[in-house]
């Protein structure tokens, strides 16, 4: 497999995406993933708000979904849920923003299909992949990986389901989420800090099964779990989540 992080301008508010994508990616091929960092959809949404006009935890209660007020250290790094993901802060970024927080990008797979339209369409390609961006924490491990929050193009999940292992053993309950490795590698090229290289394009990547359509609601709803079926529901229902109210 092979990522190629592709250096950009430093993108302004309600900058297209689009626009910045042609100018920078010259020539696809096919069975090609392109990588975007959430940072710059964001950017393209204007989805910022001034850091002098509203306390980051107070923000975070307009924005997350469900927020856990447990007390910590740092202010306004309440643990969440937004869109069905477990993340500190509702995902809300203060990190190369000029004075501003970045919010989450609305409708993330929505972007992630009109890219990968426009892109098909421009390069002349009919096996192309398109993974949104972001980055996690993992419980009981520093740093942070990659995370894909929206993508389209190819099926999300590589199962083993009725494989056998190297015993002849027939293995059951075991995927592989493609689209977040493939999203932990771009995070790697792209980097977290000055890099100011928020898209990568990644060839000849394993296990990718490519889809000629944008994925259903469905098939988009088959990498989340709730926390009914978690592994981890025990641990999450043990607390007292709550929905913040909206101002």
């Amino acid at each position: 497999m092979q990522i190629q992080p592709l250096k950009t301008h430093h993108m302004k508010p309600f900058e297209s995406l689009i626009g910045l994508l042609d100018r920078y990616m010259t020539k696809l091929n096919e069975q090609t993933i392109v990588c975007i960092t959430s940072k710059i959809v964001s950017l393209s949404q204007g989805r910022l708000v001034p850091m002098d006009q509203i306390s980051k935890s107070a923000l975070v209660h307009q924005e997350a979904d469900l927020i856990l007020d447990a007390p910590h250290a740092i202010e306004g790094m309440n643990l969440t849920i937004k869109n069905n993901l477990l993340i500190p802060a509702a995902g809300i970024d203060a990190s190369n923003s000029a004075g501003h927080y970045i919010l989450y990008p609305e409708q993330a797979g929505l972007v992630a299909a009109q890219l990968w339209a426009h892109l098909r369409g421009r390069h002349g390609v009919k096996e192309l992949g398109v993974v949104i961006t972001d980055t996690r924490s993992t419980p009981l491990r520093w740093g942070v990986t990659g995370l894909a929050i929206g993508w389209c193009g190819f099926k999300p999940l590589y199962s083993y389901e009725g494989k056998k292992d190297l015993d002849g053993r027939t293995l059951h309950n075991t995927h592989v989420s493609v689209v977040d490795c493939l999203a932990t590698a771009a995070v790697l090229m792209m980097g977290e800090g000055d890099e100011q290289t928020p898209l990568a394009v990644i060839t000849h990547a394993p296990k990718i099964r490519f889809m000629d359509r944008s994925p259903t609601q469905e098939e988009a709803s088959q990498v989340l779990v709730s926390m009914e079926n978690d592994i981890y529901g025990p641990l999450l229902k043990s607390e007292q989540w709550s929905a913040p109210s909206r101002t």
